[in-house]
C-alpha cells in the first residue's frame, strides 16, 4: 500500500550534533516548530567540561548548556547566568550552567534526568538529549598508523601535519545510545544531521551503538547540512564528498539522500583570514556526490562577521523547512 507523507505544520525535527553549529541553527528552529529533539554527543572532554569529567565523573555538560540555551524561553538574565563563565581563582574558565547541570546530575544521580530538569527551568522549546549515559571517550586513529585518545587532543596531534583522520572509535566501543533518542529518530518527520566539526561532534553521535541504524531505518526526510568551511586539525582538504564518504563509512549505513551546501562567495578578506588558520571554503564535487546517489541543494545559508563565517540560523532553517515541505508534498513510501 503507498501513501504520501503527511505534512505537519509543526513537524517533529530531530537535530543531531553537537557544538556550536546545533546550537546556532536551534536558535532558528524554535521559531518554526516547538516538537524539536536535539541530540548531543557527549564525547567532549576540552574546557570546563573536562574539568567536570575528570574531577565529578559526570557527562561533559557544555554542548548540551549551549543547546538548552538556544532553546530557552526564559527571562534573558537566566540564560546570561547559564553562559556565565567565571574569570578569577579555581573556577576560572567554568561556567555557571556548567555547575548548575553537575549538581542537577549529583542531585538525581541520572545526567539525563539532570538535562530534563533544567531544561524545565529554561522552559526551553523542545527537548534536549544525550546521545548515550555511558562516559566515552573518542579515540582518532591517522593515516600514518598512530592514534589519540580524547576529543580536545585531536587538534594538537594532527595540526601542522599531513596525518589524516582514517578512523575515530569510541571507548567502550559500542556505548548504548539513551533509548529516548533512537524513539526520536524513529518517529521524526526532518531528520537533520549537521552541521557541526565532522569528527568531533556528528561522528560520535553516529557511532554510538544503535543510532545509524535508526537513522537509515527512520522513513524522515533526512538532510544532511554541509559545514561551509574545512577545519584545520580536522578536516583540511576535505570536498563535500569527502564529509559523506566519512558518514557513511564510519556508520556502515547510507544515512541521507539529500544535503545542504551554502551557495554564498566568501568574502576574500575572510578566505585570506581562514587560510592562516588552514582553512578554507568546502569546495562542493556536486558530481561526485551524484555518484553516491546523494542530491545537493545550494542556498544563501551563511553569514559573515569580521572574523567568522557560519551558518545564518534563519537563513539555513528556512531552507531546511521549505525543502521539507516542497518534498513532503510529493514523497510516497510503502507502509
Amino acid at each position: 500500500m503507498e501513501e504520501k507523507r503527511t505534512i505537519h505544520r509543526h513537524p517533529r525535527v530531530t537535530v543531531i550534533g553537537g557544538g556550536t553549529g546545533q546550537s546556532t541553527m536551534l536558535r532558528g528552529l524554535k521559531r518554526y516548530t516547538p516538537r524539536i529533539t536535539a541530540i548531543v554527543t557527549v564525547a567532549d572532554d576540552g574546557g570546563g567540561s573536562g574539568v567536570l569529567r575528570e574531577e565529578l565523573g559526570m557527562l561533559p555538560p557544555g554542548d548540551v548548556r549551549n543547546c538548552i540555551c538556544a532553546l530557552a524561553n526564559a527571562e534573558p538574565t537566566m540564560e546570561q547566568l547559564m553562559n556565565y563563565r567565571f574569570h578569577e581563582g579555581r573556577l576560572s574558565g567554568q561556567s555557571l550552567g556548567n555547575l548548575m547541570i553537575a549538581a542537577l546530575d549529583d542531585l538525581t544521580g541520572s545526567f539525563e534526568e539532570a538535562v530534563h530538569r533544567i531544561s524545565d527551568v529554561l522552559a526551553i522549546t523542545g527537548r534536549v538529549l544525550p546521545v548515550s549515559n555511558e562516559n566515552v571517550s573518542l579515540v582518532a586513529e591517522f593515516d600514518d598508523g598512530s592514534s589519540v585518545v580524547g576529543e580536545s587532543k585531536i587538534y594538537g596531534v594532527k595540526h601542522g601535519t599531513d596525518k589524516r583522520i582514517e578512523r575515530v572509535r569510541l571507548v567502550p566501543e559500542r556505548p548504548a545510545a539513551v533509548p529516548a533518542a533512537i524513539d526520536a529518530i524513529l518517529n521524526t518527520d526532518l531528520l537533520i544531521i549537521g552541521p557541526g566539526s565532522l569528527y568531533t561532534s556528528i561522528m560520535p553521535n553516529l557511532i554510538t551503538d544503535g543510532v545509524a541504524k535508526a537513522v537509515a531505518e527512520s522513513k524522515a526526510l533526512k538532510i544532511y547540512v554541509l559545514n561551509v568551511m574545512t577545519q584545520d586539525g580536522e578536516t583540511e582538504g576535505y570536498k563535500a564528498s569527502d564529509h559523506i564518504r566519512a558518514l557513511f563509512d564510519h556508520s556502515g549505513q547510507r544515512l541521507f539522500d539529500l544535503c545542504l551546501a551554502n551557495s554564498l562567495p566568501i568574502p576574500d578578506r575572510l578566505r585570506e583570514l581562514y587560510a592562516k588558520e588552514g582553512a578554507e571554503p568546502v569546495e562542493l564535487d556536486a558530481e561526485e556526490l551524484q555518484k553516491m546517489g546523494v542530491e545537493t541543494f545550494h542556498a544563501p545559508i551563511a553569514e559573515f562577521t569580521e572574523q567568522h563565517v557560519r551558518h545564518d540560523p534563519d537563513a539555513l532553517v528556512r531552507e531546511l523547512m521549505w525543502i521539507y515541505r516542497a518534498r513532503a508534498e510529493t514523497q510516497v513510501y510503502q507502509v
